[in-house]
């Protein structure tokens, strides 16, 4: 049995279908990402497994133990940051955690150091004494996250962890969901695609109310690697209309088009393989030396997880 295990799960409200029989396991030393759209069913399968919400039918469990019947024990065992983390703007960042420490259960003796540990990790020191109201935003919700881990749960959800943080700090953030990863179970939900793909070990994603991805980054993105377009930026005198014939006349490519043109004679050009065409990146070479073209650069344009995204959605949606 996995950290978080999760069987044929559904909840509506009122005539709302929010979440339609989704099942999953995540276990310990494993980062996974939800995603979906607006109105997908994240929100609320969050609050499920945090036990805020009851499920209409099917079963939680955390660490083995039900979200229903046993919530105290599922919450003692969750770290959890929302999105918009709740905290008392009067309070001190030091304060406040120590606060949050006794509200944890974490025995006196052990206080200190757990806050000392926790503001270490999420970089907070230095403003352990600013009042929480006073800090901006991407300090609070690193407070929020120090908070989140203070009493080291085996099971940590973050919701849009990054909200809020300049670059420097999502590096950051980032660095510290990885190492968390390697010893609890963490569940993150976020809509930058880019950080999901560098932090998570998994993706799951869901589409009304259903799950309709699941996998490892590189996984759900193989099978989008065989179409990757490529990309060619030249210096050609060549006639442009010519250039894409030629290159159109390759065995294996579909289409190509010129995607920029930039003066003085400097053409960016976008080459769309067929289904199970290989790697055409030698024949266009080729093709473009023999009509005097300077290749600059000739690329394949690498899958994101936001073609994914998009193409789950709309698959799910058709």
């Amino acid at each position: 049995m996995g950290a978080i295990t999760v069987r044929e799960v559904h909840k509506s409200f009122s005539r709302v279908r929010a979440v339609r029989g989704i099942s999953l396991d995540i276990e310990q030393g494993q980062v996974t990402a939800l995603l979906g759209p607006n109105g997908a069913g994240k929100s609320t399968t969050i609050r499920m497994i945090t036990a805020f919400l009851p499920p209409d039918r099917g079963e939680i469990r955390v660490c083995g133990y039900d979200t229903q019947s046993d919530s105290l024990q599922v919450r003692r065992r969750i770290g959890y940051l929302p999105e918009d983390a709740p905290m008392y703007p009067e309070m001190s960042v030091l304060g406040y955690l120590r606060f949050r420490a006794a509200l944890c259960d974490i025995p006196p003796r052990d206080r200190r150091r757990a806050v000392e540990r926790a503001m270490d990790r999420c970089s907070i020191t230095h403003v352990r004494r600013r009042r929480i109201g006073h800090l901006s935003k991407g300090y609070r919700q690193r407070v929020g996250l120090a908070g989140a881990i203070l009493h080291e749960p085996p099971v940590i959800i973050l919701d849009e962890p990054t909200n809020g943080l300049d670059p420097a700090q999502i590096r950051e953030v980032r660095s510290l969901v990885r190492e968390l990863g390697q010893s609890h179970a963490v569940l993150v939900s976020s809509h930058i695609l880019a950080e999901v793909e560098r932090t998570c070990d998994r993706v799951v994603i869901i589409a009304q109310g259903r799950i309709c991805a699941d996998g490892t980054p590189d996984a759900l993105l193989a099978p989008l690697a065989p179409s990757a377009p490529y990309r060619a930026r030249v210096q050609t005198n060549a006639d442009p209309d010519a250039l894409i014939d030629a290159i159109e006349d390759i065995d294996g490519v579909a289409e190509a088009s010129i995607a920029e043109a930039a003066p003085p004679d400097t053409l960016i050009l976008e080459i769309v393989p067929r289904e199970g065409a290989g790697d055409l990146g030698c024949a266009i070479g080729r093709t473009l030396g023999a009509h005097g073209c300077t290749i600059c650069e000739l690329s394949r344009t690498r899958p994101s997880l936001e073609s994914i995204f998009l193409q789950s959605v709309e698959e799910d949606a058709s």
